[in-house]
């Protein structure tokens, strides 16, 4: 009955083609796709604010660092992401086979896992490759990590906002069918059916609503005396509205029977730990001296002005 009366509606919903978006531009002979900008938008506008951040006090990084951890933070995303894609989310079914498929000891990835202009990044995964890169970074220039990360963690929210609009426009990882106002029918969606435009609420939730939190959180209040207390407040806050989210997005295909046997979708299980992991570093904060409050804080935080 939900099937037919969401059918019914479907000629009341907006069709997404109507919308006269496309996908990339189209250069002649290569199509510049939005998503792959999305991605240098989100970086770049990090990069560019990181560089300013560091020149408040108490910063931890200086230029240099900035620059190293630009690069390998890019490298983290991209790879991360994709490889986590790979790893998470195909391999479920028959109609979406694994990315490692067709790989073989000594030979080149399957060139599947490197068409990043196709879409399908998983956040778990460049989570992990970010975490990575910075740790990466941090050792090889002996600074401390999880200052770095609060850093970080302020400016991942232009990324996510960027990258879930390329989403939409892509007209990819739509919504479960709904009758609200604002359904939208996908040209890849076999059924037709009304649809949450998902992707708009996670660039909403995961991306703006992170910026609206971060940067004032960083920016107007001490937050950054206390290591661990930003990325722990962006850690728990994406993860809690990545939960809230997949209620509203369609379980990928391939692992709709996994989210109908568990009563919780991939995504949802990948973020449970994070809100934990969140909530504890917030809390490990607030219950420590800030910086320059103790003799060994107090040192700290030259050195770490010094280096800015």
């Amino acid at each position: 009955m939900v099937l037919l009366s969401l059918l019914a509606d479907a000629s009341q919903a907006i069709r997404f083609e109507d919308l006269g978006l496309r996908r990339g531009i189209d250069l002649g002979f290569f199509e510049l796709r939005f998503y792959s900008l999305a991605y240098l938008a989100g970086i770049v506008l990090g990069y560019w604010h990181l560089s300013k951040m560091i020149k408040a006090p108490g910063s931890p990084l200086a230029q240099r660092h900035v620059d190293d951890l630009f690069f390998y933070c890019t490298l983290g995303i991209i790879l991360g992401g994709r490889i986590g894609y790979a790893a998470f989310y195909t391999g479920g079914s028959s109609t979406e086979p694994s990315m490692f498929t067709h790989f073989t000891p000594g030979a080149f990835p399957s060139w599947d896992l490197l068409r990043l202009w196709d879409g399908g990044m998983s956040f778990h995964g460049g989570a992990i490759g970010v975490l990575l890169a910075i740790a990466w970074v941090c050792r090889s220039n002996k600074l401390r990590f999880i200052r770095v990360a609060d850093y970080i963690a302020v400016n991942v929210g232009f990324g996510m906002l960027f990258g879930r609009l390329a989403n939409f426009v892509n007209g990819e990882l739509w919504g479960r069918p709904t009758d609200v106002p604002w359904a939208m029918i996908f040209p890849s969606d076999p059924l037709q059916l009304p649809r949450h435009p998902s992707q708009l609420y996670e660039a909403a939730l995961e991306g703006l609503l992170i910026i609206i939190i971060m940067l004032p959180l960083f920016w107007k209040t001490r937050a950054r005396w206390r290591p661990g207390l930003l990325v722990g407040v962006f850690t728990a806050c994406i993860a809690a509205a990545r939960f809230t989210v997949e209620f509203f997005r369609e379980p990928d295909a391939q692992l709709s029977e996994f989210a109908r046997q568990t009563g919780l979708s991939m995504g949802q299980w990948l973020t449970l730990p994070l809100i934990l992991i969140g909530i504890a570093l917030v809390i490990r904060a607030l219950v420590r001296p800030p910086l320059g409050t103790t003799p060994a804080a107090k040192g700290e935080g030259a050195t770490s002005t010094e280096a800015a």
